[in-house]
């Protein structure tokens, strides 16, 4: 979800075990030169959609930590690909927390978040689908972001044993 600190967890992540960072919102508003509100904006959620699957299907990367955005999940072809090549976290925080943390700035953000839709029924479409993709899950809701980076750095250092 966004808010959830795949960003910020993925780059303490990447440092601590050595790795490159992707930061897929980045990847993409690069590609499109625009920011990822002007993208969802000018060509709506559902074109934006098909541009995050295309990008990051076709992403390669070798040692590094990727953070994708939230609404990755709703491209299939990208999910098989990122599993394909890497062990896929899922970041998980009750409703109330994304709540909190996102506060009123879901739209500046680049939220992919359709029309009429609220951030309840954001979240209740896509915890389904980070639980159908994960291959870990680690609970972000009580811990700070260096206990959340420690449980992704013992799981990864569980990977390579």
């Amino acid at each position: 979800m966004p808010a959830s600190g795949k960003s910020t967890a993925g780059v303490l992540v990447a440092k601590t075990l050595g790795f490159g960072f992707i930061d897929t919102d980045l990847v993409i508003q690069t590609q499109e030169k625009k920011l990822l509100s002007e993208i969802i904006e000018e060509k709506g959620t559902e074109e934006f959609i098909r541009i995050e699957n295309r990008i990051n299907a076709s992403l390669w990367a070798e040692r590094c930590v990727i953070s994708t955005g939230g609404s990755v999940v709703y491209g299939e072809e990208a999910m098989e690909h990122l599993k394909s090549i890497g062990t896929v976290v899922y970041l998980k925080a009750s409703y109330e927390e994304i709540a909190r943390r996102l506060g009123n700035i879901i739209l500046a953000r680049g939220v992919v978040i359709r029309k009429g839709e609220s951030l309840r029924d954001l979240y209740d479409e896509r915890v389904p689908l980070y639980e159908k993709y994960a291959d870990y899950t680690v609970d972000c809701e009580k811990h700070g972001v260096e206990d959340t980076v420690h449980a992704i750095c013992l799981l990864a250092k569980d990977l390579d044993a």
